[in-house]
């Protein structure tokens, strides 16, 4: 009979071989995310936010919110940066149906996102620009319908003023690296949440289990990940290695879109944000719009590859 000793031993030998094996696997697309997020941020920020301006100034109907869900995706700032620079599109005469696109897409998507979540293979990537498309269009859409044809406005800035910009170091290159060393705090330890997590998850979880729950009950899995979203989506650096063990595990394809459309749209940090431009009515109608939109989109999926 073992020992205690020698149980702890070999557990920590199976863990770090996980650890090991997560890290190499997903080291480089957050590397290159944070990389890639930095140099929009610091180069380009400013030229795309007076894009999207003037995209809405000059554009109408579908073309618009297309444009404004471009450019929420493109856009390098956290929601809480968003949201004041949206106040900024409005009192410029911009559109609610256009800060609608521009704000769903922002909050569900940004460049760093893009580049970690090709881990997931070329299946899902795609499956997830497309889903905040289409989620960001659809908002604008409705919007646009009962709110700005009707003369109601959807939104309510009041006087927000813009977020302080705090890439103003004189020297690009310093400017650059602060930015990147900021990024890596931010992300950096949800990140490693995450890889800890999923060894957890890989080692002690019974794969069949997982699967049982999340993949061989597809319209079962898709209602369970949505609602997983709401608590349990932190960081979406932090999430990407839990969905590859998920998906190695057996999560269907359906069943991870509508939890990378659930969960970054009610993450905690975001939903405060949101909420200082939004009356408690329209919060609500916001989230009820993104937990039916994924898991329609869940099943749309699950419809197509299974």
């Amino acid at each position: 009979m073992e020992s205690v000793a020698e149980i702890l031993q070999r557990e920590a030998v199976y863990l770090w071989y996980y650890f090991d094996l997560q890290i190499r696997q997903i080291f480089w697309y957050w590397l290159f995310g944070i990389l890639g997020g930095s140099l929009i941020s610091v180069f380009l920020k400013g030229k795309l936010h007076e894009w999207c301006r003037r995209a809405g100034e000059k554009l109408s109907g579908p073309a618009g919110w297309l444009g404004a869900a471009v450019a929420g995706i493109v856009s390098p700032l956290c929601m809480y940066g968003t949201v004041p620079i949206a106040a900024s599109f409005s009192q410029k005469g911009i559109r609610d149906d256009f800060l609608a696109a521009f704000m769903v897409c922002s909050v569900l998507l940004n460049p760093q996102l893009v580049i970690y979540s090709t881990a997931l293979g070329p299946v899902l990537l795609p499956v997830r620009i497309a889903g905040c498309f289409f989620c960001g269009i659809l908002a604008g859409f409705l919007v646009r319908v009962f709110y700005v044809r009707a003369g109601r406005t959807f939104f309510c800035f009041g006087e927000m003023a813009a977020a302080e910009n705090r890439d103003t170091d004189p020297d690009p290159a310093r400017r650059l690296l602060k930015n990147i060393w900021r990024n890596v705090r931010a992300t950096g330890p949800m990140f490693l949440l995450g890889i800890v997590l999923s060894v957890l998850f890989q080692r002690y979880v019974p794969a069949d289990a997982f699967a049982s729950l999340f993949g061989r009950n597809e319209g079962f899995g898709v209602l369970l990940a949505a609602g997983m979203g709401v608590p349990l989506y932190v960081c979406g650096g932090g999430t990407i290695p839990l969905m590859i063990q998920w998906l190695h595990d057996g999560m269907s394809a359906g069943a991870a879109a509508a939890f990378m459309l659930s969960g970054p749209a009610t993450k905690i940090t975001n939903l405060g944000a949101l909420k200082t431009a939004l009356p408690v009515k329209h919060f609500t109608l916001y989230l009820g719009y993104i937990i039916l939109f994924s898991l329609l989109c869940g099943f749309l999926v699950n419809s197509i590859f299974s």
